[in-house]
Order: C-alpha cells, then structure tokens, then sequence
C-alpha cells in the first residue's frame, strides 16, 4: 500500500511542475534561451564614374559636432568621422551609399545647393535605434 502512495504523491508533483510550467506569463530574459538569425543579401553597388565621386568627396561638418571625410574608394567611397577608423561604403546610386551590413547610409548632393548630406547609423545592435545626422559640406 505504501508504494502506491508513494506513486501517486510523485505523479501529483510531477503533473503540478508541469503545470507551473506551462503557465508562466513573462518573456525569457536568459540571452541563451532565445536565438535568431537574421540573413540579408550584400547591397550591389552600381556604375560609378569620377565625376559621382568628386561630387560627394570632401569634408563634412556634421549637426552632432563631428567631421566628416569623404574620399573615392574602388565601388564607392571611404568614410572617416573625426580619428576613427576609414568605413568602406558600397554605392547604391550616385549620391546614395551604403555599408555591408547596411548600419550605415550616406545620402548625398541634397539641399537647395547640393551641398548638404543625411546619414542613417545603428549605433548598437542589440538596441533598435536609428540615429540620423545631417551635415553640410565644409570644404572640398
């Protein structure tokens, strides 16, 4: 007799965690109990000619403060703001760059005069956050 009440006194507990466990009402918090995978193709870059990239090359001075230099680079440009490192942005259109993994926008030649720029960048991935900066072009 003594087993069989054992039996049901563990089925019980068994059925009762069970239970707790399906009925759990919040999101998993553990980084390594959810996982994704995000897969986008390489931006194609287009045609350009010198005079695109002499269109957009220069020095720019960002509404945030920092700087901006723009040089040609072999499918596009390459961009530094003030001491970081040079970032290799592929051309989608004449006036419109992109990076690889497509954190980073330039778009060129707006404005009345053709002389103002807007960038898109994700600062953090982990974070879903757009900032963009605009900036005008402080010399050539």
């Amino acid at each position: 007799m003594r087993p069989l009440t054992l039996a049901i006194g563990a089925s019980l507990l068994l059925l009762v965690a069970d239970a707790a466990a399906q009925t759990s009402s919040y999101p998993a918090t553990a980084p390594s109990s959810i996982s994704s995978v995000q897969v986008t193709a390489p931006p194609r870059s287009v045609r350009l000619y010198q005079e695109h990239l002499d269109a957009v090359r220069g020095v720019y001075a960002l509404s945030n403060g920092w700087r901006l230099k723009v040089d040609s680079a072999a499918g596009g440009i390459m961009a530094r703001i003030d001491r970081q490192p040079p970032m290799h942005l592929i051309a989608l259109s004449p006036d419109r760059y992109v990076s690889r993994d497509g954190n980073v926008t330039m778009d060129f030649n707006r404005g009345e005069s053709g002389d103002d720029m807007l960038m898109r960048y994700v600062p953090n991935s982990r974070v879903a956050q757009v900032i963009e900066v605009r900036a005008t072009l402080a010399q050539r």
